[in-house]
């Protein structure tokens, strides 16, 4: 059973897309286990199946949002099908609504006002950044209230920069870096960007040990195969969890004796670092 409608106490690591149009495919997101999955009316859907992703949505959705947080991606803010998708698209018992290519806290508020309107006034938004303005931008987007987490579009971030996309992720890693800030000042969790080759786990693999290094929180999935290499990748290892037990245990007796910097197995331990040791132990229970 899945939580509640709403329920976000829980860590993003895996976020699972399928074509808002094929409620067969839809059918199975709940199978691979993701921290959410996502009825994608967007990219994934040709533009005059618009109506029909909508219609597929709600009646899907009934069953759905009892097996796994459910979300729904809608057309970007400045397109002819983002009001339609937020009027019509939005079935009940959704965790979140995602927003593709959000740039400002103008925007925001105006995916909030048409949200509230349309009769969703608590449904929390996932942000895409995931054009230059929106990455440039970031921090007003995520220190929206509205906002609860964030994600990053590498494919039309570079499209926007005018850039060309290569496996080494050279053009992409500042903003990459950027996004991890802004969500840290936001106090939302980031989602890393997608692998499109679905096959390739070595890479979905390198890049979320990268994006995990970020303050990235999990990443974007399009196939149900990569759901367990994120989950597997964004959780504390068992050697990170052992460090991070010794250092709270030995800096807290250190600081009940007066001693505020010590050394565990060698190395040097004060307040950011005990504050980092307490970080890995609670997001082991994050979920």
């Amino acid at each position: 059973m899945a939580p509640p409608p709403g329920d976000d106490a829980f860590t993003m690591r895996s976020l699972l897309f399928a074509p808002g149009n094929r409620a067969d495919v839809l059918a199975k997101l709940p199978r691979s286990g993701p921290s959410a999955a996502v009825v994608d009316l967007e990219d994934a859907v040709p533009p005059d199946h618009k109506d029909q992703a909508r219609a597929v949505a709600h009646e899907v959705a009934p069953e759905l949002v009892n097996q796994v947080r459910l979300m729904i991606r809608v057309n970007a803010v400045d397109t002819p099908d983002f009001a339609d998708d937020v009027r019509h698209g939005l079935p009940a018992g959704l965790t979140g609504v995602v927003v593709p290519k959000l740039e400002s806290a103008t925007m925001v508020d105006e995916v909030a006002n048409l949200l509230d309107s349309a009769g969703h006034p608590d449904l929390p938004i996932v942000a895409g950044l995931e054009t230059v303005a929106g990455v440039v931008d970031a921090r007003t987007v995520t220190t929206h209230p509205r906002v609860r987490w964030c994600y990053f579009g590498a494919e039309d971030y570079v499209a926007d920069l005018g850039g060309v996309r290569t496996a080494s992720n050279h053009e992409v890693a500042t903003a990459r870096a950027q996004i991890g800030q802004a969500a840290a000042l936001g106090g939302v969790q980031a989602v890393d960007m997608v692998v499109a080759d679905f096959g390739d786990a070595d890479r979905f693999r390198r890049e979320a040990i990268e994006a995990r290094a970020l303050g990235f929180a999990g990443k974007l999935c399009i196939h149900p195969a990569q759901v367990h290499l994120a989950v597997e990748a964004f959780h504390p290892t068992d050697e990170e969890l052992a460090w991070a037990a010794a250092v709270v245990e030995a800096y807290d007796a250190a600081l009940a004796r007066g001693d505020a910097s010590i050394q565990v197995d060698g190395g040097m331990v004060d307040e950011p670092v005990a504050r980092r040791a307490r970080a890995l132990l609670a997001e082991a229970h994050g979920g």
